[in-house]
């Protein structure tokens, strides 16, 4: 088991917390994160561009000239793509672009992605996070104890004080850990947690 240190809000090392392998000391699977992150993001594209093709735009009904004998070259419609107000050739079209991973294959991601956290050291265990007012200078003061700047804070439940306080500050994003996502963890510098928050990692994803 993976033992790191326990700090508080004020950056103090007060003792320290036995991680469980089953959760953050899996094997790494660069794999697998490549592509839980591959399809959060793609299943974030709306997929809603639409352009009209030379078949959708109006007009263009009767051929502009004849054929042949007027010096021009040979059109068929004032539609076709080479006129003002024709189509657009290959127009986009509204697609899906989701990407589907199996329960198992994120899960696994998942723990990849806490596991790397980890090992590289970028994984902070408070023994508590509360915040008695709304207040981002006071959030703000405890990352800058901790020497965060980037950072993904992982709550235990829903903290409406800690949310608010955080919500302005550039580079940090509030997640419950029942949010948890492979893209947040790998794109967020460090991870902070309670320990509270921790142990109840382990209980949804063990």
């Amino acid at each position: 088991m993976a033992n790191v240190s326990v700090y508080n809000m004020q950056g103090n090392n007060v003792g320290s917390i036995e991680l469980s392998d089953s959760v953050f000391g899996v094997e790494v699977n660069e794999h697998l994160m490549h592509l839980a992150v591959t399809a959060q993001l793609a299943n974030k594209r709306q997929g809603t561009q639409k352009a009209k093709t030379r078949s959708e735009v109006s007009g263009g009904g009767r051929k502009p000239w004849k054929q042949k004998g007027t010096g021009h070259a040979r059109q068929g419609s004032t539609r076709a793509p080479q006129w003002t107000g024709g189509g657009v050739v290959f127009a986009p079209t509204p697609r899906d672009y989701t990407i589907t991973l199996n329960k198992k294959e994120k899960r696994a991601a998942l723990k990849s992605a806490l596991t790397s956290r980890v090992k590289e050291e970028k994984l902070i265990v408070l023994n508590e996070l509360v915040l008695g007012e709304i207040k981002t200078k006071n959030f703000q003061a405890m990352l800058n104890a901790l020497k965060a700047q980037k950072a993904l804070v992982i709550l235990e439940d829903m903290n409406q004080n800690v949310i608010l306080s955080a919500r302005n500050i550039e580079g940090v994003k509030t997640a419950q850990v029942n949010e948890l996502n492979t893209y947040d963890v790998l794109k967020y510098g460090t991870v902070i947690a309670s320990e509270a928050a921790v142990k109840k990692i382990e209980e949804v994803y063990a």
